[in-house]
């Protein structure tokens, strides 16, 4: 069903078109004694437009409890996505979307699980045992059909991975044709961040254990998950809020796995009660991954996973606008830049708070966005390349804007030559480090390092890879296209030494994340904030003014996995 408030939208942007000069002429060299603004001189004038005043505007507009969160589908969230479609047009980019407009439509499936249709029964020595919803189990609802229904033996697989490069298999010996597996979350912590990372990811696991002919998935809770989420965080907005799935040109819906009729989370006492017919027990299976060993065995007990699914067809807007680089040759390449617009919308009430506003996340990468595009376009003379920037929906979902967008861009998809995302930004303290995520794998490390040693940041390594982060924000869509990326977060290290910069962004992750109180009580170190986002100007700015494209490393495992 077609959003009213979505289109009304369009109709407003469309109108607003005055001040601007037509950037859509063609670009021509540049008059030999002509005398334009040097490449270092263009760029810090487009670095003093950023300031503390319009982020923190965009900040308390896109975060206030009337967006509702933010949700993808929403008409707070079209809200959202017209407000920067007005700011995009008063900076003066180029609108870089359909049919000449702002916006990219992304068609979606959302799904609904009918919770009192959801159902895992145990069978073991002939007798059932129905677990409960929320206490014991949580599940989403199929992508696809409104009613599924699956019984078979269930397997236990460790992490669910094989992965020969690392000569481990969790699969070795193991026959799951018309089996349900059940797995782990992530992967082990002997593999090296890059492999733990790629692994970890669930729509891997899917795609193996549906290479194997399994029929169904029971997700288990390793002590790491127990020691990150508790399992009321886990179960409380089970239900509450749609899946979505971006849906192809021939109409059928990304990432889907039919085959797998069944799946479900469960808790710490039922998992020990799935084991006690096996020749282990839960013990040694967390025991097991903790040493990150293969230790797959059947479980002896059969299991029935029910449910029943509503589904409606929707679309949500990716908001385009596109900065025309000044150089007759590389103009007709672009640097992409890209910030989640969603958030997850409202949900369980904390503390009388059911609005969960995403200040931090992502308000704050959007309102960066903006601003970064007001930089570039306040520069006298732009970049050589041209600079697409991005508002995405979705990515609460599962990256479904930029996954949607990688697959259908809005120019030549070869043509694509870096992303540079911008996530999350946890701005809590005087920031003294940064982690670029994806740095390491291609050539982008030298422009990054300049650029972040020129805001007086220090570079360090991620020290987190349990969370799997390179995975988990948008640059992984385009990551999975071939194309170098980049995602800057700050880091654990305080320019204040009294203060413990690694407890408070793990506080955050423990209490804050994707709580309702993300919101604009949180603290925010401004002058943090605008170095870092001076960082991402720069490294935007260098690699688009680069006469050579940016190169995946040899013998890089995303390169070698997603770029040949």
């Amino acid at each position: 069903m077609t959003n009213t408030t979505f289109l009304i939208a369009v109709g407003a942007i469309l109108i607003i078109t005055a001040g601007c000069e037509d950037t859509t002429s063609e670009i021509v060299a540049p008059d030999a004694t002509s005398t334009p603004p040097t490449t270092f001189a263009a760029l810090e004038e487009g670095l003093t437009v950023i300031n503390r005043d319009r982020i923190e505007g965009h900040l308390r507009y896109l975060s206030d409890d009337a967006m509702q969160g933010r949700m993808t589908g929403s008409p707070e969230y079209d809200e959202a996505a017209t407000y920067v479609a007005q700011h995009f047009e008063e900076i003066c980019l180029e609108a870089g979307g359909e049919d000449g407009s702002w916006f990219q439509a992304v068609p979606m499936l959302a799904r609904r699980i009918e919770v009192d249709s959801a159902s895992v029964v145990f069978h073991q020595d002939g007798v059932e045992k129905s677990q409960r919803w929320k206490e014991d189990f949580v599940m989403g609802g199929d992508v696809v059909r409104p009613d599924t229904s699956i019984s078979a033996e269930v397997v236990f697989v460790g992490f669910g991975i094989h992965a020969p490069e690392m000569s481990y298999s969790d699969y070795d010996g193991i026959d799951v044709d018309g089996k349900i597996v059940a797995m782990f979350g992530g992967a082990p912590d002997t593999f090296s961040h890059n492999e733990r990372a790629f692994y970890s990811s669930g729509l891997t696991k899917a795609e193996e254990a549906v290479a194997r002919g399994s029929v169904g998935v029971v997700g288990l809770r390793s002590r790491l998950d127990q020691k990150r989420y508790s399992w009321k965080r886990i179960s409380e907005n089970a239900g509450v809020r749609p899946g979505m799935s971006w849906i192809n040109l021939s109409g059928v819906a990304a990432n889907y796995f039919p085959e797998l009729q069944g799946g479900a989370t469960i808790n710490v006492p039922p998992a020990e009660e799935l084991f006690s017919r096996a020749p282990i027990s839960f013990e040694d299976a967390l025991d097991a991954a903790e040493a990150g060993r293969t230790l797959s065995t059947p479980l002896g007990t059969e299991v029935t996973l029910a449910r029943q699914t509503k589904h409606e067809s929707i679309s949500s807007p990716n908001v385009i606008g596109i900065l025309r680089g000044s150089d007759p040759e590389l103009a007709d390449e672009f640097v992409v830049f890209t910030a989640h617009l969603d958030h997850v919308g409202t949900g369980v009430s904390v503390d009388g708070d059911h609005i969960y506003n995403g200040m931090y996340d992502n308000a704050m990468g959007s309102s960066i966005l903006i601003e970064t595009a007001r930089s570039f376009a306040a520069m006298p003379v732009p970049p050589k390349r041209s600079i697409i920037f991005i508002a995405l929906t979705g990515e609460e979902r599962g990256l479904v804007g930029s996954d949607y967008y990688a697959h259908y861009p809005t120019v030549p998809s070869d043509a694509i030559i870096a992303n540079v995302n911008l996530d999350m930004p946890l701005l809590l303290y005087p920031v003294g480090d940064i982690i670029a995520f994806g740095a390491e794998h291609s050539s982008l490390q030298g422009v990054i390092d300049v650029a972040i040693a020129a805001e007086d940041f220090e570079l360090s390594p991620d020290p987190m890879p349990e969370e799997v982060i390179f995975v988990r924000s948008d640059q992984y869509s385009f990551v999975k296209q071939g194309v170098p990326s980049v995602f800057l977060v700050p880091g654990f290290t305080s320019t204040d030494p009294t203060i413990d910069g690694e407890s408070i962004w793990r506080g955050f992750l423990s209490n804050d994340y994707h709580q309702p109180n993300d919101d604009m009580t949180q603290p925010i170190d401004w002058p943090s904030a605008l170095r870092f986002a001076r960082a991402n100007v720069r490294i935007g700015y260098a690699v688009a003014e680069d006469t050579q494209r940016p190169v995946w490393n040899v013998g890089d495992f995303f390169g070698d996995k997603f770029a040949q």
